[in-house]
């Protein structure tokens, strides 16, 4: 126990959780969108697979191109989310089954394509593929503690935390996060007053499927360096999760992604020290569970003290 009391407490542990955390909260940032548009993202896991394909065999095709790395993978999650609002939205098929379809083809197509374009089944290990760079902050760097955990972290954890704020000012900064909270929050009455419904909430999965595609990319180009059979490993449902305990704002779903980063990071800790690997593979799931039940409650709690109040307000009145 004190081994991993020290662990945690180690400025090494504090910048893992913020490594961990990118793909989990690119994720749930995207659910965020989508839910407040009232189309539900479910595909976040085959996006993700897509674009971390993508993105390694793209730069590993071309050099080890990091901006044709990029690019291939944001095309490769957008594709899976434009086939997702094409689904839900156009041929008005369930979207939750829609998306668990998607994620269904992309555990296998995955697979399939890698094997057809490299003849690998397992890595991309065959090709270099380019990784995102370390960016030390100048001033911050050599701040005692603080420096080593904020600095030279992955430029796409910077680009996730940053997104955060771009999330929130399109949500209640913009018309367009106007249109797309009046869709979420009641289609009809949005749409009788000329809002096109199915046109924002076309964009709010286009939005979505790219902050995702951004989460894949880190996997293989930051991550790791080049893509593995379901290296996505259950983040997408992790991060839809984050975004339910983070009540669909950017700022709450930032942390709770932070929550289940932490345990993630520590996952990793535990497999380091000879713990069986069956549980330590246990516990990001665990302590996803285990937040949903006590947001449940928490929720239910709060919903069951809202109405006690309404009832002796009425009597009040009477």
């Amino acid at each position: 126990m004190n081994d991993i009391l020290q662990y945690i407490f180690a400025v090494d542990f504090a910048y893992s959780v913020f490594r961990v955390t990118t793909p989990i909260l690119f994720a749930a940032l995207a659910s965020v969108v989508a839910e407040r548009a009232g189309a539900s993202n479910i595909a976040l896991e085959g996006i993700m697979l897509f674009a971390a394909l993508f993105g390694a065999i793209g730069s590993g095709l071309t050099g080890g191109s990091l901006f044709w790395g990029f690019v291939m993978a944001l095309a490769g999650g957008l594709i899976i989310a434009a086939l997702l609002a094409y689904f839900g939205l156009y041929l008005k098929t369930n979207i939750i089954l829609a998306g668990i379809a998607l994620n269904t083809l992309a555990a296998g197509g995955t697979v399939f394509l890698m094997f057809a374009l490299i003849g690998d089944k397992g890595t991309t290990s065959s090709l270099t593929s380019a990784s995102f760079p370390r960016i030390n902050i100048p001033i911050i760097k050599s701040i005692p503690i603080l420096g080593p955990i904020f600095s030279g972290q992955n430029t796409l954890t910077y680009l996730a935390f940053f997104m955060v704020f771009v999330v929130w000012i399109l949500l209640f900064k913009t018309r367009l996060g106007t249109h797309l909270r009046a869709v979420g929050e009641n289609a009809e009455a949005a749409a009788s007053v000329g809002i096109p419904v199915r046109k924002i909430q076309f964009i709010a999965l286009m939005i979505s499927g790219f902050l995702a595609s951004a989460g894949g990319a880190f996997l293989s180009m930051g991550y790791m360096n080049g893509f593995t059979r379901n290296m996505v490993s259950g983040r997408g449902f992790i991060a839809l999760a984050a975004a339910a305990m983070g009540q669909l704002s950017p700022i709450p779903t930032m942390l709770a992604s932070l929550v289940f980063g932490f345990f993630d990071a520590l996952s990793n800790i535990l497999a380091a020290m000879r713990i069986p690997d069956e549980f330590v593979k246990m516990i990001p799931y665990l302590a996803t569970v285990t937040g949903l039940v006590i947001f449940s409650a928490l929720s239910a709690w709060r919903l069951k003290g809202r109405k006690a109040a309404m009832a002796f307000n009425k009597e009040e009145k009477q």
